[in-house]
């Protein structure tokens, strides 16, 4: 194995790491909805409890940070959606050489969120913008989730960019061991 994947398999423990944080923060994300959600909800229908008037403005934002954290997340699992019919027509090198191109271009998506969602979060427009139930928020928060969107993409699809490279210096017989 050349020694560049040699030195990528070192830092293969800060990907499981940010894997794990952004696992993490995804269900930090969920708890939150679930007992804001539940907040609500019983706030409508039991009177002793007050019916918060920023919960869906809050639960929404959560459930961008949640959407686009655990799309990404889908990345480094390769569960993402992905067309197979040819898997088993094509020879192993062009299901590779299409794989990178399809991580190539989800790495270019990422870098576009990430250096338009940063221009439209330092934009007037989102500065300025003010939640409706929350007016001491500002809607940067509510927009945010694009260039986060677009961090993470880049992060785990070089990952994967790697790997596919990687695979095609790994021979077969080594890849059935591994299997």
């Amino acid at each position: 194995m050349p020694a560049f994947f040699k030195t990528m398999e070192k830092i293969r423990p800060l990907y499981d790491w940010t894997y794990k944080i952004v696992l993490f923060i995804c269900k930090l994300l969920l708890i939150g909805d679930i007992i804001i959600t539940s907040w609500a909800v019983l706030g409508r229908y039991v009177p002793f409890i007050s019916d918060p008037h920023w919960s869906e403005e809050i639960v929404l934002t959560l459930m961008a940070y949640m959407a686009v954290l655990s799309a990404t997340l889908a990345i480094r699992r390769r569960a993402h959606i992905r067309m197979t019919i040819y898997d088993n027509k094509l020879s192993r090198k062009a299901i590779l050489c299409l794989d990178l191109l399809a991580d190539l271009a989800v790495l270019a998506l990422g870098v576009i969120l990430l250096v338009q969602g940063v221009k439209f979060c330092n934009s007037p427009l989102a500065a300025k913008g003010k939640y409706a139930s929350l007016p001491k928020l500002s809607k940067v928060w509510q927009y945010l989730p694009i260039p986060v969107a677009g961090g993470s993409m880049i992060i785990f699809e070089l990952e994967q960019i790697f790997q596919h490279i990687e695979e095609f210096f790994v021979p077969a017989e080594k890849e059935a061991k591994q299997a």
